[in-house]
């Protein structure tokens, strides 16, 4: 691998201590340029192929919109617990059924996530809407980080003071991002090259972006989830998927020390070749494992769906609620009302009629109060969602 500089060190104050901080230098890389030929070439084949394959399978399924719903809810939930969240795929989806206020703050950080992506995505399919941008991102991370830990640290706003990364201080962190006074430069490039005419291929830039801005790092915090949001936004805003099916946040936490490993080498050895086949392997791999997981789920609800219709205990009411179920695969008596629009006793015959057929399964033990969920689909979907889980 041929060795490059990709930035500067500046002396800056830092918690009354002299620190080290690093100023990177503009995208694309040079000195020498980034190549992508043998391995790398390969590579990159790979991972288009695979979000071809995951564009197709999208378009193969009749109700695509269960997917979406899965996909981005395993993305906020992993995302969020890379972060330290100690919230489960789960908590999440009996949250949702029971429409009460958030438990607690990592639901809470949680929801904040989903409702940041879906604001982005909305400014990014509207006329009107805000470009890819930082100021998109700045509105992304008030979101993200309203009410939540951190909601002191500026939400929504870059920072304005120094920080670092790891350590108990700056003087033995494991990285010093750019001074608050660099900062309007860097970015400003920074939005220049999501617009700018590169011959390098789109997947590539990604990985560059996602890099650059966790380099910048230009929040007091919640600088990793915006930076992996940025990776979905950047899909659709080239057009690379027609949804949101691909999130990179599971390979991340698979391969933790591995990932930031590979960020602290493009810094400390200009390795953007290394960096980009680790990035152009995740998108390949979780890719193809979406396909996989559409598939298996879309076949598991076609087999139920079967199945339900050849009960005696069918009724209209529980084909209803059973076609809710991909979006709402937790649901309560009270929720069941509201998604089909029926009576408690209606509602109640509904659940009986999928539990009776083992399609929905009781989960509480209580006699009042119940929730209901439809396990194997569950079972499928939170592959890699459970805390400690690795995958």
């Amino acid at each position: 691998m041929p060795k490059r500089t990709t930035g500067r060190y500046e002396s800056v104050t830092a918690g009354g201590e002299k620190v080290d901080a690093f100023i990177p230098f503009d995208l694309p890389p040079t000195r020498p340029v980034l190549a992508i030929d043998g391995k790398l070439e390969r590579r990159l084949r790979e991972a288009e192929q695979a979000l071809v394959r995951l564009d197709l399978a999208g378009e193969m399924v009749p109700s695509f919109d269960w997917f979406i719903y899965a996909f981005v809810r395993k993305e906020a939930v992993i995302s969020s617990q890379i972060e330290g969240t100690q919230a489960s795929l789960v908590d999440l989806l009996t949250f949702e059924a029971e429409e009460q206020p958030a438990p607690n703050a990592d639901i809470e950080e949680v929801t904040n996530y989903l409702h940041a992506l879906a604001y982005a995505r909305g400014q990014l399919t509207s006329k009107r809407g805000l470009p890819l941008s930082m100021r998109l991102l700045n509105q992304a991370h008030k979101r993200l980080m309203h009410g939540v830990r951190g909601s002191n640290k500026q939400p929504g706003e870059v920072r304005r003071s120094q920080n670092w990364i790891g350590g108990s201080r700056p003087g033995n962190a494991a990285y010093v991002p750019p001074a608050p006074d660099k900062l309007p430069q860097l970015l400003s490039e920074f939005e220049r090259y999501i617009h700018a005419d590169d011959p390098l291929p789109t997947l590539v830039r990604m990985g560059l972006l996602h890099v650059q801005f966790e380099t910048i790092h230009p929040y007091l915090d919640g600088n990793g989830r915006i930076g992996r949001l940025l990776i979905a936004l950047l899909l659709e805003h080239w057009g690379l998927l027609k949804a949101p099916l691909l999130y990179l946040s599971l390979f991340f936490k698979r391969h933790r020390e591995e990932y930031y490993r590979r960020l602290n080498l493009v810094r400390l050895e200009g390795d953007w070749e290394g960096w980009t086949d680790f990035f152009l392997d995740g998108v390949a791999t979780i890719a193809d494992e979406a396909v996989a997981s559409a598939r298996e789920l879309f076949n598991l609800v076609s087999a139920d769906r079967a199945r339900l219709l050849g009960a005696e205990s069918a009724s209209v009411s529980a084909l209803r609620l059973f076609e809710q179920l991909p979006r709402h695969p937790i649901v309560t008596v009270a929720s069941a009302m509201k998604l089909i629009d029926a009576s408690k006793p209606t509602a109640t015959r509904a659940i009986e009629a999928l539990a009776e057929v083992g399609i929905l399964v009781e989960t509480t033990g209580k006699k009042r109060d119940r929730s209901f969920a439809y396990r194997a689909y569950m079972e499928r979907l939170r592959a890699g969602t459970d805390l400690n889980s690795s995958g």
